[in-house]
């Protein structure tokens, strides 16, 4: 029950830091096995869904740190599926593929910073990186989606005319 209620929410997660469907899905199951075996020390302090969220975004760091691949999504592709869902979730839907296209360490940064809240203090320890380089990455990223997000409004202008 416990996986059934939060596995989509957490698989979300799991996409934000890996956008390889089949590496999430890998991810999120690793994820609810540590839930599960810990469940027990769960204290009700806070949000069960806050405890499990943590334990998937440990759980993408620690493959993050195993693995050394470069994942990226194909921005056209990102796109095309502007269109296809209803204006709020694609666009949500769309701002995160263009979030994916981040290289992989500036990705993780910028996750853990803007969507997930993390200091980057607490970045640096998770990442094993110095607290300059997590605002540097995070800094960087966002001059990187700043330029991606300009690119996209002149082709719509363009396209528009």
């Amino acid at each position: 029950m416990l996986y059934k209620v939060f596995s989509s929410k957490m698989y979300g997660v799991c996409l934000r830091y890996y956008p390889n469907a089949e590496i999430a899905r890998d991810i999120l199951h690793d994820g609810f096995i540590k839930v599960f075996q810990k469940i027990r020390s769960y204290r009700s302090e806070g949000s069960l869904e806050g405890w499990i969220r943590k334990i998937m975004v440990n759980t993408a760091l620690e493959y993050h740190r195993k693995k050394k691949e470069h994942v990226e999504i194909n921005l056209t592709s990102a796109y095309n599926s502007h269109f296809e869902h209803s204006f709020i979730q694609t666009d949500y839907q769309f701002l995160l593929k263009i979030v994916s296209t981040l290289p992989k360490q500036y990705r993780i940064v910028f996750n853990l910073y803007a969507i997930e809240g993390y200091s980057h203090k607490e970045i640096a320890e998770l990442l094993e990186i110095s607290e300059s380089t997590s605002k540097s990455n995070y800094s960087r990223a966002r001059a990187i989606l700043r330029e991606k997000v300009s690119q996209i409004e002149k082709y719509e202008h363009y396209a528009l005319l």
